[in-house]
């Protein structure tokens, strides 16, 4: 301020700047309304049939006021506790993905408020996990954790749909049962993989006899015809007699025999 002005002056001037700071702090007729926020205009009680963007807003002091809400998607992760089809006690630990439909932020205020997370998300997800939980037996449900996963989301994002929230998905992150039970399983595991090598080994020893056979057959059949064509044609007979031949004539210590092989051509 200017040292020459009278006080008296001064005084009025930073009166006046306070009672303006006063009235913007207790009337606040600006409302900001932040980046992935959606604002909800109140008027005497009486809500307004849109929503707010980002922005800066003015609002009629003491008379409307603009609540803010996140439209962000949100990552939550939770556990619970559920039964398989085969009354096995299971903790499930999940992530889920939502956010808020920016354009029906007011109609979410109007009917539930801000915590729609634990009045309408929460229940939803839960009982939406017990129901597709429980058709499973445990032992299947460690193999098929994602089949599981992928049903739950598909029914809350057909459900939460129609109350404003769009829900993206659903992951089982992971399923504990009791150590008896686990102990349990992995003695089945343990049992059906020798299970299938016992039957591997089965399968290549029927396998291996197979061959054998054939083979042995398919010599039995050859030694059969020739021996069938032996005894109806002597030529033949010599002509093996031939391919056996080291072109030596045999010696003989007694008489004058020759070979039994006729070499005259005739």
């Amino acid at each position: 301020m200017n040292k020459d002005m009278p006080n008296e002056k001064k005084g009025i001037i930073l009166a006046v700047v306070i009672i303006f700071i006063a009235f913007i702090v207790l009337c606040n007729p600006v409302a900001i309304v932040g980046v992935g926020e959606r604002g909800v205009k109140v008027t005497l009680g009486r809500l307004s049939p849109k929503s707010y963007v980002e922005g800066v807003h003015f609002v009629a002091p003491f008379i409307s006021k603009i609540k803010v809400m996140n439209i962000k998607t949100q990552k939550i992760v939770k556990e619970t506790e559920v039964y398989t089809k085969d009354i096995q006690q299971a903790k499930i630990n999940y992530a889920i993905n939502f956010n808020l439909m920016p354009e029906h932020v007011h109609d979410m205020y109007g009917k539930v408020g801000v915590n729609y997370v634990e009045t309408i998300l929460y229940p939803a997800v839960e009982g939406n996990i017990k129901n597709v939980i429980g058709k499973w037996n445990a032992s299947d449900l460690i193999e098929n954790r994602e089949i599981a996963s992928n049903e739950i989301t598909r029914k809350l994002q057909e459900e939460l749909g129609k109350k404003f929230i769009n829900f993206t998905s659903f992951q089982i992150l992971d399923i504990k049962y009791s150590e008896t039970f686990m102990r349990a399983i992995e003695s089945k595991v343990t049992a059906e993989q020798e299970a299938k090598k016992a039957k591997n080994k089965t399968v290549q020893v029927e396998e291996e006899a197979k061959q054998k056979l054939i083979t042995a057959q398919a010599e039995a059949k050859s030694m059969q015809i020739r021996a069938t064509a032996l005894s109806q044609n002597k030529a033949l007979v010599e002509y093996e007699a031939v391919q056996k031949w080291d072109g030596k004539l045999p010696q003989y210590t007694m008489g004058n025999s020759v070979p039994f092989i006729n070499l005259n051509n005739k």
